[in-house]
């Protein structure tokens, strides 16, 4: 998702970097808790595959379609019923099984409830739901939800969908939760007018003429997907293609452009591509979804991360709409929308949270996958520069990870201070080898599933051989900034140190280094002394170990720290 924080960072001077007082707390209602809990009439049942149809008009703004949901009964109790989520002012108007069967439903806001006949443990059957109205229009897409009906600059209709955290029951009737991706993929058929061009995630399967000169394309995903990835776009598009030789063989890769972009695209697309994902199978693994291919679409909105068909709208310039979030320079040096969105297929897509409030996990090591972007291409230290740059836009208003169980999104801290923890923890470990071993592992480890914050969590931990969890809890669950407090020995012999303002047992080890000497401290929250290496002195200053962490590094004179 687009990181919201790089405007609200932009408008923020650095003092807001310090701990803000604690927003008030949220109240949540039964919508809230239908939407984002496993409730008994989502718990019986197992998404397996979606087949979505959509017409939409684009001079009424309204649409009609319909989605045939492949499932398997987990589970006969609770089964009188199934919770189909769709959001207002679209309505369900039917509901057949297996294509014979007509059900009653009832509808309580957003949920809709549909009496179902008796269920075998084990069965897989296909409930069709058919659906129309005017849906929900995104007023400032993508980080407000809905249909974009607009027109390209020569004035002709196009239209797309963003819908991540709002949710995909704003344009299609799902089981609209994210533990729940359709196993077996799922199809996407649209039904426009015959000038223009329908593209959706995977490969297109069908292509077909229609009376009233209408069109129908098909395109089909065959891995799991989760729901606000599944997306259309419609509109005067042409495509270029091409072969890239990635790490697990020949990744198709498709460039669906406005016809007018396409010589523009042809000449800047393509080596900005071939960086992302040079860079990101090093550090991540192979790219998740090769049987899908990989496309890069025209949006009129900046860009979101749909899943083998990433959104576009950077116009064709390096940075973010021509800004460097970081303050650095490092930003203006590549597309922020290719590398950004294009991280997410690896964190967000390939590993998906069950729960919204473990959005960190899409949004802290997308953000990151920045800083390694950086790193593969221009180096450790400009890295090391962009990572430190993106801090001016953690506001420390709330914590990252909110309530669980009712759709809540956390602080947009998730973006740029998920990254710095992540950097945090790599310096730490004082071995590149293995933090990329661990990044690697993760997306082998969690192929194509949906995780909890807790197992990638204890996954880090597990692998680094050191207990991280502390560190995550000081950075995800509160606003605290850890501040090191630390002094040298009157013989310039000994470092003593402490942790404060942290949650009991933080303990982030320090690890510094220049071209002659090394030194790693595991600092707690009472004092500890070490040794001095010979030269070691110079790496513990406060400018150089903030260069390197999030936190506060505070000298303190001795004769203080002894109290």
């Amino acid at each position: 998702m687009k990181p919201i924080y790089w405007l609200a960072g932009l408008a923020l001077s650095c003092g807001l970097q310090a701990a803000q007082a604690q927003s008030k707390p949220q109240t949540f209602t039964r919508a809230d808790t239908l939407r984002g809990s496993i409730t008994p009439q989502r718990a019986w049942w197992d998404a397996q595959h979606y087949a979505i149809s959509v017409q939409p008009d684009f001079e009424t703004k309204s649409l009609k379609g319909s989605n045939t949901i492949g499932y398997k009964v987990l589970d006969e109790k609770g089964a009188a019923e199934m919770q189909i989520d769709l959001q207002t002012p679209l309505h369900i108007d039917s509901a057949v099984l297996n294509g014979k069967q007509k059900l009653r439903f009832r509808n309580d806001g957003n949920a809709w409830f549909i009496a179902m006949p008796q269920q075998k443990k084990g069965a897989t059957n296909k409930l069709t739901v058919f659906y129309s109205g005017t849906p929900r229009e995104a007023v400032r897409a993508p980080w407000d939800g809905g249909w974009t009906f607009t027109k390209d600059s020569l004035n002709r209709p196009w239209m797309t969908v963003t819908c991540q955290g709002l949710g995909a029951s704003v344009w299609y009737p799902c089981k609209d939760h994210q533990s729940d991706e359709p196993d077996r993929g799922a199809t996407l058929t649209m039904i426009v007018h015959d000038t223009l061009m329908a593209v959706g995630n995977g490969r297109l399967k069908q292509q077909q003429k229609l009376p009233g000169k209408l069109a129908s394309f098909t395109w089909e995903v065959t891995n799991p997907i989760n729901n606000y990835n599944i997306i259309p776009y419609i509109g005067k598009y042409v495509s270029f293609k091409e072969v890239y030789p990635g790490e697990k063989g020949k990744l198709d890769v498709t460039y669906w452009v406005l016809d007018y972009n396409l010589p523009k695209a042809k000449s800047y697309l393509k080596p900005e591509v071939h960086n992302t994902l040079k860079a990101f199978e090093h550090w991540f693994g192979p790219y998740p979804f090769y049987e899908d291919g990989y496309q890069l679409i025209d949006v009129p909105h900046t860009g979101m991360e749909h899943q083998s068909a990433v959104a576009y709208g950077n116009h064709y310039k390096p940075g973010y709409r021509g800004r460097d979030g970081s303050g650095t320079g490092w930003g203006m040096k590549w597309d922020f929308i290719v590398i950004h969105e294009s991280g997410h297929e690896w964190f967000g897509n390939n590993i998906t949270t069950r729960d919204l409030a473990d959005m960190w996990v899409h949004e802290g090591f997308t953000n990151y996958s920045e800083t390694l972007f950086v790193d593969h291409i221009f180096g450790v230290q400009a890295g090391n520069e962009y990572n430190r740059g993106t801090r001016q836009g953690i506001r420390n208003d709330k914590p990252i990870i909110p309530p669980y169980g009712v759709n809540a999104q956390g602080s947009g801290d998730m973006y740029p201070k998920g990254g710095n923890m992540l950097h945090a923890i790599r310096h730490s470990m004082a071995n590149d080898v293995l933090f990329r071993d661990i990044l690697r592992g993760l997306n082998k480890t969690f192929y194509h599933q949906t995780v909890s914050s807790k197992q990638v969590e204890e996954y880090i931990s597990k692998r680094a051989g050191f207990d991280y969890t502390k560190v995550f809890d000081q950075y995800l669950r509160t606003t605290q900034i850890p501040k090191l407090e630390f002094y040298v020995s009157g013989n310039g012999q000994k470092l003593i140190y402490r942790w404060t303002n942290c949650v009991a047992g933080f303990n982030l080890p320090i690890s510094m280094q220049n071209a002659t000497v090394s030194m790693r401290i595991e600092p707690t929250t009472g004092w500890k002394t070490s040794e001095l290496k010979a030269g070691a002195e110079a790496l513990f200053t406060k400018e150089a170990i903030e260069k390197m962490y999030y936190i506060v590094a505070e000298p303190s004179e001795g004769k203080t720290a002894l109290r």
